[in-house]
């Protein structure tokens, strides 16, 4: 079993003190999305003493060239655009909220993130046909479109998280930027075979690297290179579909419809 702390946008006494471990347990890995300063991230990996790696939010909070002290930001934590293996499980990052003010660091239009999940294909491509899988964790900052998201410009989900989440089908989404301040607010839903999570301000997931796979992720016998056209044939024909259902109207309709079958809250 794999027990990973989440933490995003807001530090939480308690565990900004000398009883975090008495608070959050025995964790193996810390997970942090976004808009939390260095030092509570120093503190927690330092206390706990776990490796952890982070996305950015759409606020740097002021420290992202230098680690607290000076030192250097330590290699491989930064998640964004990068896919990790740790302890068995596919972990893959992307920074960032949707685009509110022209110019801003670590905001993205649509598009531009929609570029940004298209540069982690090749390589989870290559999980796919090394482990039987393409990813296991996403970590982000911002959530996708009309889950856990809101309708002013700062708090609107990511669209092409949606059809990520359609395609490679990771076990769990994991992200912040929404505030949580009613009891009755979703903070897990379940989207095709991905649980979407808003983990503000903190959470403990426990999963193991052994789990019953999905049945799409049943693994390869050795490395079959073979299947590496059916793969591309069926990104492309999804990819097409997509795209014909955002330009048709009467199309656009009936896949808004059907996804809205497939979501549960």
């Amino acid at each position: 079993m794999v027990r990973i702390l989440t933490v995003s946008d807001k530090v939480v006494p308690q565990l900004y003190g000398e009883h975090a471990r008495d608070v959050v347990g025995e964790v193996d890995l810390i997970l942090a999305c976004g808009d939390l300063p260095y030092y509570y991230l120093d503190f927690l990996a330092t206390t706990l003493q776990v490796p952890f790696y982070y996305v950015f939010g759409n606020h740097p909070m002021g420290a992202h060239l230098r680690w607290p002290g000076k030192r250097p930001i330590p290699k491989g934590a930064n998640l964004h655009g990068r896919v990790v293996h740790h302890r068995g499980l596919l972990i893959a990052g992307l920074e960032g909220s949707r685009r509110y003010r022209p110019g801003a660091r670590y905001q993205y239009t649509e598009g531009e993130m929609a570029l940004q999940c298209l540069r982690l294909v090749p390589r989870l491509l290559w999980n796919r046909l090394v482990h039987g899988r393409y990813l296991d964790i996403l970590v982000t900052h911002a959530p996708p479109r009309h889950i856990h998201d809101a309708e002013d410009p700062a708090h609107r989900g990511f669209t092409c998280f949606r059809w990520f989440m359609r395609i490679f089908r990771p076990r769990y989404l994991i992200h912040g930027h929404k505030h949580v301040y009613r009891r009755d607010e979703p903070t897990r839903t379940r989207f095709y075979d991905t649980m979407v999570i808003n983990t503000y301000p903190y959470g403990i997931l426990t999963l193991s690297p052994e789990e019953e796979p999905l049945p799409d992720r049943t693994r390869p016998s050795g490395w079959r290179f073979s299947s590496l056209p059916a793969i591309l044939r069926t990104l492309g024909r999804r990819w097409v579909e997509k795209v014909l259902t955002r330009i048709s109207p009467a199309g656009g309709g009936k896949g808004r419809s059907q996804e809205g079958e497939k979501e549960a809250t």
